[in-house]
């Protein structure tokens, strides 16, 4: 009995967290209802003030709960030990655009990007949140662009910080694009442009 009492709050918790991502995610923050995350977690708005005390609480959960996790297993985790970033960032690429086509996104667009776009201008504890995300995308780039160098799988003379800068702004653009396009042609486009850089680091 009490580990279940125990696990009920935080499964309610995780249950809003999911709700608030999808419904930030297809409205916007600032178009995202309370109202919809509440019945989308099936749960009650005094539970939703319980865990979190305003939305735009709730939306800091979000960017640091659900979306710099998903990221980080996305990108981080695959990359943590590759000695060839160019090779295994272009399967990981790959597998996302099968997956954002798959799945619908392209409706949608990046969540961390939406967010960034919408709200970084408007509140400052958002933008640091998002930043925060972006910082740890960065690293993983620029460790895996560093190994690639001592592993001899990327030119000596390229900057791994420079190349993690470009390669983060790259896939938001693309995505960014492509979404306002809703065009799937447009995304691999501009993917093979991205592949065609990344091979130009090869020594």
């Amino acid at each position: 009995m009490k580990t279940t009492a125990k696990r009920s709050p935080e499964n309610t918790r995780g249950k809003i967290l999911q709700a608030a991502f999808d419904e930030f995610y297809k409205n916007g923050f600032q178009g995202g209802s309370i109202n919809r995350i509440v019945h989308g977690a099936g749960t009650t708005k005094g539970a939703l003030f319980h865990h979190f005390k305003s939305k735009n609480d709730l939306g800091y959960a979000v960017v640091r709960e659900v979306i710099h996790p998903h990221l980080k297993a996305r990108w981080a985790d695959q990359l943590a030990h590759s000695t060839d970033p160019i090779t295994d960032l272009k399967r990981v690429f790959r597998q996302c655009l099968k997956e954002e086509i798959d799945n619908g996104q392209l409706l949608h667009g990046c969540p961390l990007n939406n967010l960034a776009q919408e709200m970084s201008p408007l509140d400052e504890k958002f933008r640091k949140s998002l930043e925060q995300v972006y910082v740890g995308w960065r690293e993983c780039l620029e460790a895996a662009f560093a190994r690639g160098i001592k592993a001899g799988k990327v030119k000596k003379n390229v900057s791994p910080r420079k190349v993690a800068a470009f390669i983060v702004a790259a896939q938001a653009g693309m995505i960014g694009t492509a979404k306002n396009a809703q065009d799937e042609a447009l995304l691999r486009q501009t993917g093979q442009a991205l592949f065609d850089y990344l091979d130009s680091l090869k020594p």
